[in-house]
This record gives C-alpha cells, structure tokens and sequence, in this order.
C-alpha cells in the first residue's frame, strides 16, 4: 500500500476565526460587529435563532481548547483578531482585548503549536459599516492602522501573518446576494468593495515591511477551479470569465501584482471600473504578499449562457456563465457541494505554472455535515468515517501535486472543533471536536484520533 509521507516540518493543523469561536460579543470591551448588529435587529435570519454571542466559548476556554489541539498533535493554528475587541472605537486598542490575545498566541507557543494570525474575517465593526464599509476609502486606511497596532502588538510572537480571509465573500454574499450585510444586489458596489478591499491588502503587506517585522505577511484566498462543460470555445470561454471574477480578481493582484488585463477590459465594458487614484497600481504592484493560503471546498462547473437573462440593467457574474452539474459528480448533500479531490491537485499546479510556484498552504479544508448525532455511538463519539475519507482523498492528490514540485507547506483543516457560521450557525458540523453547545462539552470524534495519528507520523 502506498505511503503518503509528507516534507519534513509540514504543518498539521485547523483554521478558525474570532466571531466563529470566540463568543463574549457583549463582554471584554468589545464594540458590535456586524454580525452582532443584524443578530439584534433580524435574530429570525439566524439559524434556530442562534447567534455570535456565545459560539464556542473559546474566550473562556482558550487555555483548555489549546491544550486539546496539542493532544491531537496539532503543530499549527490559524485563528483571527477581531477589529472590534481590540480596537472598539477604530482608535484606542482594548487592553483586555490585547491581553487575551496575548494569552491566546503564548499558549499556542507553549504548546508548540505555531499560530498563524488573519486580521479580516468577515466581520466588519458596526461603526466602519456604517460609513460604507470596504466602500470607503476611510475604512481602508483605519484597517492599515489596525493591522499596524497588532503588528506592534503580537508581532514578535507572530511569524505568519494574513491580510483576509477570503475577501471574495463578503463581495458575493453582501453584495451580488442577501447573505451578508448590507444585502444589496449591485454589481457596481461590488467591483468597488472588491477593489478597496485588495488595495487595503496591499497597503496593510507594505505596513507589515514597513515597520520592521521578522516573518511573513500572506492572503487566504478560497480558489474554486473552474472547468467547462466541454471544448466548445464558448464554455471554454465560459468557464474563463468566471475563473476572472472568482478566483483571479484577487490571486493576481496579491500575487503577480496586477489585475488580468480580460478582466479590466471585461468590466471597463460593462461600464463597472472603480475610481482608480493616482498610486494605486504602483501600491499593488510593490506590496505582493509572501505566501498564500488556500481553502478548497468544491469546484466550479460552468457552460454557455443558455438561460435568458433578466433585462433589469444590473449586470451579474452569472450574466456570462451557466452552472453546470457534472453527471459523474459525488455531493455532500448537506452543504449541496460537488465533492471533488483532484481540485486540490489542479489549484497546486495552478500555482506552480502561473503564480511563480509561490510558497502556499491549504488553509482549510473540511467537510460539513448536519445532524451529526446520527453517527454518535454508545460511547458518545460521533464516527465520522465519512470525513477521514474526505480527507485522506484529498490529501493523496495534495500530496501529488507535491511530488510534482508544487510548493506546499502545510495542511489546515475546517476545523478544529464545532463552530459557529454565521447565518448557518451549527447547522453543519465540520470538527475534531463535537461542541455541545447547551453545555460546551467537547468530545474528539473519530477524524480527530485519525488525525492524530495523521500529524504524528506526517503522513498516512
């Protein structure tokens, strides 16, 4: 049988973020995300009324839930900071907040665990969104400040840093979709909180070099392949244009430092270009990151335009493509996700051909299912067979893509214990840990042991 053994010092570990698992959203000095805000004013959005105000406790528990990542051999963690405990008025830093991240990042380290640290996940202060969010050129430089204060903060504990976590989602969720605020459906809006968003990117990678910091300084970018339906030039074509709204909108500015010129042409077109000012592009081009992380969960399929499309004047990313299901494709019918390894092995070569062979991790990865107390046993365990299988596949054609040269680092998993997702909430379970979450008992289910043995032998 064939051994997946991977390079030495590859990292083992999960990904999380502040609003997901940290909970105390009213305790601590904590100003309102806005996740806080619309769970307030629209609890009936949130799955089963359940809302960011406890999650899973970490903020209490950090210390314990450490201690059970190292026992599972974890040698990595990639968590957030949340904007608005450490700085509730956008100005002043939270010393209690400071303090507890402190706590966090030197447990991590005492446990040899490293920590990697996001800054953006999602959840923007109430007080900036309501003075337009990644809309605002202001908000842009309040976020370079707050990277810069948790840069001097935590920074010579922190040796990886990112900039975002998939900035692409609160562009297509909060504003090409209702599942984010603000909830409008404008693709105008969209391009430019795209566009400032990569721009507040760029500037907080030139902070990080700016003020002397000894590590690295990376984005997390969830890359959906995209593949056509067939060799037809129009589904080729098809699939092209999604790949530049989905994927290539950030991988090429972040990365190669500039925008693919089919995409400007694409949007100057349709008349949705940005404000561009003076020094933008030479911003850009000069501050490209160090490494990236990557999340994959499914694939894209697309063809041809086929379906009529609506003559409202709001131009959409689905204007130019169809979706299309792949007969051969195998679901996870509980997120209603094409399950398809072999993406992980394209995105590696992807990289390695057309994005300098970048240093890169896979950020998460990870398998949602609902109702997981159909699988617990008498002991209590939930057998999660269905997930090791989900990750093993995966991690044999990672594994190939490193063979193959693809320059791969490490390996994070969604996640490490039950959490929190926003409107979903804990609709779908995707940890090691199964989180009760009328009493925050934790119980390893049968993945974690499998990924115990996983991390300590650095291969299967």
């Amino acid at each position: 049988m064939k051994k997946y053994i991977f390079p030495e010092g590859f990292l083992w570990g999960a990904a999380a973020s502040a609003t997901q698992i940290e909970g105390a959203s009213r305790q601590g000095g904590k100003s309102k995300n806005i996740w806080d805000y619309w769970y307030e004013t629209e609890p009936e959005r949130f799955f089963q009324r359940v809302g960011p105000n406890v999650t899973s406790d970490f903020y209490h528990q950090h210390q314990q839930d450490i201690k059970r990542m190292k026992d599972i051999h974890m040698n990595s963690f990639r968590t957030s900071i949340s904007w608005s405990r450490l700085l509730p008025d956008g100005i002043h830093v939270n010393q209690r907040a400071a303090d507890f991240y402190h706590q966090v990042i030197d447990e991590l380290l005492n446990q040899g665990i490293k920590p990697i640290i996001n800054l953006f996940h999602f959840d923007m202060p109430w007080h900036f969104q309501e003075k337009g969010g990644w809309e605002s050129r202001e908000v842009v430089d309040a976020f370079s400040y707050y990277a810069e204060t948790a840069f001097r903060l935590f920074g010579e504990k922190v040796q990886r840093w990112t900039t975002f976590n998939e900035p692409i989602v609160p562009v297509e969720m909060g504003y090409l979709n209702h599942y984010h605020l603000p909830c409008v459906v404008d693709m105008k809006r969209a391009v430019v909180v795209a566009y400032h968003t990569m721009l507040a990117s760029a500037n907080v990678v030139k902070t990080y070099h700016a003020v002397e910091q000894h590590g690295e300084i990376g984005i997390i970018l969830n890359l959906t392949p995209s593949y056509p339906r067939s060799e037809d030039p129009d589904d080729v074509k098809a699939a092209q244009i999604a790949d530049l709204f989905f994927n290539r909108s950030f991988l090429d500015p972040s990365v190669l430092g500039e925008y693919p010129q089919e995409l400007i042409e694409l949007l100057d077109k349709y008349n949705l270009l940005p404000l561009v000012q003076e020094g933008d592009a030479e911003l850009i081009r000069e501050h490209t990151v160090d490494y990236l992380g990557v999340n994959y969960y499914q694939p894209r399929r697309v063809k041809k335009k086929e379906t009529l499309i609506a003559n409202d004047g709001n131009i959409l990313p689905e204007n130019f493509f169809d979706p299309y299901i792949w007969p051969d494709r195998r679901m996870n019918p509980y997120r209603g996700w094409e399950i398809y390894e072999k993406g992980l092995y394209d995105i590696a070569n992807n990289i390695k051909e057309n994005y300098r062979n970048i240093p890169w991790y896979v950020a998460e990865n990870g398998m949602g299912v609902a109702d997981e107390e159909r699988f617990m046993d008498g002991t209590g365990m939930i057998q999660d067979d269905y997930r090791i299988e989900f990750y093993q596949e995966h991690l044999k054609w990672l594994h190939q893509g490193i063979e193959e040269g693809s320059n791969c680092f490490g390996y994070h998993v969604w996640t490490f214990m039950d959490n929190w997702s926003w409107l979903n909430a804990y609709k779908n379970r995707y940890g090691f840990y199964r989180v009760d979450i009328q009493n925050q008992q934790r119980t390893l289910k049968k993945s974690g042991y499998w990924f115990k043995q996983v991390a300590k032998d650095n291969g299967f």
